[in-house]
C-alpha cells in the first residue's frame, strides 16, 4: 500500500475470481496523465484503475497489459489483452474507466464482456 493512498481490489462477481488484490487508484488529472509511466512493469495480483477513462496509449511503455474497461456500474464492455508498447487502444464509447492488469490476467480470471466487478476498499 502507498503510504496515505487508499489500494482497491477488484473481483469477478458471477466466479468471485480475484482480478486484483492491490489496484491502485488514479482518478486525477495528475494520476490519469502519469499512469504506470516510469514502472518497469506491473507484479501479479496489482493493477492500476483510471477514472474517467474510455481509452488507454502505450506510449513510452516497456510491457504489455491487459486492460479492463468498465461502465458505471463495474460492467465489463470491453477486454483489450495485451496492448503492447507503443500502441493505442480502441476508443470504449460505453467505457467510464479501465483497470490495467498484467498481461494474463484477463484469461486467469475467465473474464468475459457483460462481467460485472466488484471494487471494493482493499482493506476491507
Amino acid at each position: 500500500m502507498i503510504a496515505g493512498k487508499t489500494m482497491f481490489s477488484a473481483r469477478e462477481l458471477s466466479s468471485g475470481a480475484v482480478v486484483a488484490q492491490q489496484l491502485r487508484p488514479a482518478h486525477t488529472h495528475w494520476t490519469r496523465l502519469r499512469g504506470l509511466l516510469g514502472t518497469k512493469s506491473l507484479d501479479d495480483g496489482h493493477g492500476l484503475w483510471i477514472k474517467p477513462c474510455n481509452q488507454v496509449h502505450m506510449f513510452f511503455m516497456s510491457y504489455a497489459i491487459d486492460l479492463v474497461f468498465l461502465d458505471d456500474n463495474h460492467r465489463v464492455v470491453r477486454l483489450v489483452e495485451g496492448l503492447a508498447p507503443g500502441k493505442i487502444s480502441p476508443k470504449v464509447r460505453d467505457a467510464r474507466s479501465v483497470l490495467e492488469l498484467p498481461v494474463g490476467t484477463i484469461a486467469r480470471a475467465g473474464l468475459a464482456e457483460g462481467a460485472s466487478l466488484a471494487i471494493d476498499d482493499a482493506a476491507h
